[in-house]
């Protein structure tokens, strides 16, 4: 198989982070923004569950092809990167400082990716699953609190 180009990477990771938003949707979580910037990086998503203290969750989406190196994307979330998330979470709630009171987390979820020639959704087990443009997408891993405060 090729190697992915930097511009199937980046459409992948909207991919990724699409399903990531359907599935939180699912779970009663109101998706607040999808890849909001400032000058210090990007969050993947932000999203709020409004039954527990509007808990405001900064979830960072990793998908990959089976056998990356970095262990499905969890090695990618460094401490250097961790540390650039908080900054970027931190201009995020100045822009929005109604949020500023409710209880925040930092998540991480881990999407597996692999060519698929159905265009249906599929349900492996217990794990959520979904092809889109000849991708199948599993969510591996959803890790809440992945990281504290540096």
């Amino acid at each position: 198989m090729d190697s992915p180009t930097p511009s199937d990477q980046a459409n992948l990771g909207l991919l990724g982070e699409a399903f990531v938003a359907t599935w939180l949707r699912s779970h009663g979580w109101q998706i607040l923004h999808q890849r909001w910037t400032c000058r210090f990086g990007e969050l993947d998503l932000v999203a709020q569950l409004p039954k527990e203290n509007s808990l405001i969750a900064f979830v960072e989406v990793k998908t990959r092809s089976q056998g990356s190196w970095d262990e499905d994307g969890l090695l990618a979330v460094t401490p250097a990167k961790q540390a650039k998330l908080w900054k970027t979470a931190q201009s995020f709630l100045v822009k929005y400082p109604h949020l500023v009171d409710y209880p925040c987390r930092f998540d991480v979820a881990i999407v597996k990716r692999q060519r698929s020639p159905s265009k249906q959704s599929v349900r492996r087990s217990s794990q959520f699953s979904q092809v889109v443009a000849g991708h199948e997408l599993t969510l591996q891993t959803y890790v809440p609190n992945a990281f504290t405060q540096l």
